[in-house]
């Protein structure tokens, strides 16, 4: 029985027990008295998150160890942070936050670029015990305004300006537009060189006040909300609470990333998203690690090998991020130029996620690195992956296109829609079992009922992942796409993971996406998008095999005989590719451009490609 057998059999067998001699590991300020209860562990115990992130370190030989790296090809600046300088800044900004009036169970807004005040911010609310809402900085006025009355804050964090490759976002016109009618907020603002601020009353420049000690909080307090991208209306505000969420990600950097204290992990995403809370703050300095803030992109900043650099530079050993921006790698890249003069010997492992790993980007990135390529899955709302290989448990990856097994802590189960259990092979609706294990979102902001109705009544005594796949005789998961991604031919359904991986696996083929368009005699077809490697040309045989591919890979039924070549696709900031937003365009159907898309104006772009396919 291998190590990862072994784990998750001992998680089965007594799962209260593995989570409390994993809660060992963190400082308790006071003991809890109920592992767990409902959808809550660790009740009754007293844990501060900062205490364990920073303190914890300082007191106990980490002071001089570097905590965080900043660099910035957008600013041109590197900072380096030890243990014992980073908890002087933030016992300090804690300390400034308190005089302005904020205190345990304030919520306290956070809207910022990539630079280190943000995890220090991040951090101080957590000191406080205040709950933080992180807003990737340049998010639309009308989503953030909405956020704000959700969370109603005592305080707004923001900076003068985000860096983007195209120049500066100022943040000023947007936050105001967003407090038209709550203008009585008080704002703390960062000063960067590239934008000046206009204060006005109420406004306070950022500084530091006196150093505060850390606040004890309830291991089921909250610590933060994160608003879920494309939402409407009220907006899904996930919570996550301070003891269970240590614990699970304490955890998961030793035994799903096999990372060890000290070493240099860099998850190369936004600070507004679930990964940059997890595993740019939170996972790695809860472990001791050195963590990685990098403003800048996968490439274009300045090329294809920045991502190179950084790992060199710094000596990472371990590199999460999202597939699309390895596509986008190795799109400008595909021969892999940019590594060759690189000394990487250090490196160990890629981890992928965020969206579905196509099987071609898989073999060119392990190809390419001739280390492990670990692609996983988890959620906004799990906090932390729900499948992995496990490379801390002596696993290593064995199915492309998969995203592991079942990490201890989770069981998952794939159901039709009456709420059957499905065989292995059989493809429906991807559940988690409950309980779930600590980490995991107990409820939404203020929206108790909305949760259970979105998450638990489709399939009771289960969480519904809202996404559809299947289990392998081997227990590997497959994750085909969301269940709202289906493509329904003539009363077939088809996944758009199975479609696009047909394309993907083209070795013209950089990127794709595959939709749904309207079709008066079966319904729905496929239409397939692809983005081209540089220097590949869009030919009618390139057509032609496309579609053969799809028609060899998947079968006739998949009906799909549209390909358009495109220069890009409508992307989210985190990478993800808005299928839905394809689908109305595709159809001619208005509608509010999201305000999470990475770049707006593709979607003008792409509104005129698609014209002539519009169903008469």
């Amino acid at each position: 029985m291998s190590l990862y057998q072994q784990t998750y059999r001992r998680w089965q067998q007594d799962p209260e027990s593995f989570w409390v001699e994993a809660a060992a590991e963190l400082h308790w300020d006071a003991p809890f008295h109920t592992a767990h209860q409902g959808d809550r562990w660790f009740l009754g115990g007293h844990i501060n998150t900062c205490y364990n992130a920073l303190d914890r370190h300082v007191e106990n030989g980490r002071a001089e160890q570097t905590a965080l790296i900043y660099d910035s090809p957008l600013d041109q600046k590197l900072q380096k942070f030890s243990y014992a300088e980073l908890l002087i800044k933030v016992a300090g900004l804690a300390g400034k936050l308190r005089e302005l009036g904020v205190g345990k169970g304030d919520r306290v807004l956070i809207y910022m670029p990539m630079v280190p005040e943000t995890l220090m911010a991040m951090l101080a609310c957590a000191r406080l015990g205040a709950i933080h809402s992180v807003v990737f900085g340049g998010f639309a006025s009308q989503e953030l305004a909405a956020r704000i009355q959700d969370a109603q804050p005592k305080l707004i964090l923001t900076a003068s300006c985000g860096l983007e490759p195209k120049g500066t976002v100022e943040y000023q016109p947007l936050l105001e537009r967003a407090l038209l009618h709550q203008a009585d907020i008080p704002i703390m603002v960062l000063e960067r060189p590239q934008c000046s601020w206009d204060f006005r009353a109420g406004q306070h420049r950022w500084s530091e006040g006196q150093p505060v000690a850390c606040v004890p909080t309830l291991a089921t307090d909250p610590l933060y909300i994160l608003y879920t991208s494309g939402t409407t209306g009220i907006p899904k505000g996930i919570v996550r609470d301070h003891g269970g969420h240590s614990v699970a990600l304490k955890w998961s950097m030793q035994h799903i990333y096999n990372i060890r204290p000290g070493e240099v992990f860099w998850a190369a995403s936004d600070m507004g998203w679930a990964v940059g809370h997890s595993y740019i703050v939170y996972g790695p300095l809860l472990h001791g690690c050195t963590t990685v803030l990098f403003e800048g992109k996968p490439v274009g900043t300045p090329d294809a090998g920045e991502f190179w650099r950084v790992i060199e530079e710094h000596r990472v050993v371990s590199l999460f991020t999202a597939p699309t921006a390895f596509r986008a790698i190795k799109r400008e890249d595909p021969e892999g130029t940019f590594l060759n003069p690189r000394d990487l010997s250090h490196f160990r492992a890629l981890f992928l996620a965020g969206e579905r790993l196509d099987p071609d980007t898989y073999h060119w990135a392990r190809q390419l690195l001739q280390k492990p390529v670990v692609d996983h899955w988890w959620q906004t709302e799990t906090g932390w992956p729900v499948a992995s290989t496990c490379l801390g448990l002596g696993e290593e990856p064995k199915q492309p296109g998969s995203p592991g097994k079942t990490v201890p802590g989770y069981r998952v189960e794939i159901l039709d829609e009456q709420g059957q259990r499905l065989p292995a092979g059989r493809e429906g609706a991807v559940v988690l079992k409950l309980p779930l294990p600590p980490g995991n979102s107990p409820t939404l902001w203020n929206q108790d009922e909305k949760y259970h109705q979105v998450y638990l009544s489709q399939f009771p005594g289960y969480y519904n992942t809202g996404d559809g796949g299947y289990l392998a005789e081997d227990g590997h998961l497959f994750i085909m796409g969301r269940l709202d991604d289906v493509i329904i031919v003539a009363g077939h359904n088809l996944s758009t993971g199975s479609l696009e991986e047909a394309l993907a696996g083209h070795p013209a083929v950089a990127e794709c996406a595959v939709f749904a368009i309207q079709d008066d005699f079966k319904g729905q077809l496929p239409m397939g998008m692809v983005v081209l490697k540089t220097g590949q040309q869009d030919t009618p045989q390139l057509h032609q095999e496309l579609v053969q591919r799809v028609r060899d890979e998947v079968g006739a039924i998949a009906c799909l005989k549209q390909v358009l070549v495109v220069q890009r696709l409508p992307k989210t900031r985190s990478g993800k590719i808005l299928r839905a937003a394809l689908r109305k365009l595709a159809d001619g159907v208005e509608f509010p451009i999201p305000p999470t898309i990475e770049d707006a104006g593709v979607i003008e772009e792409l509104r005129d490609q698609l014209r002539p396919y519009r169903r008469r």
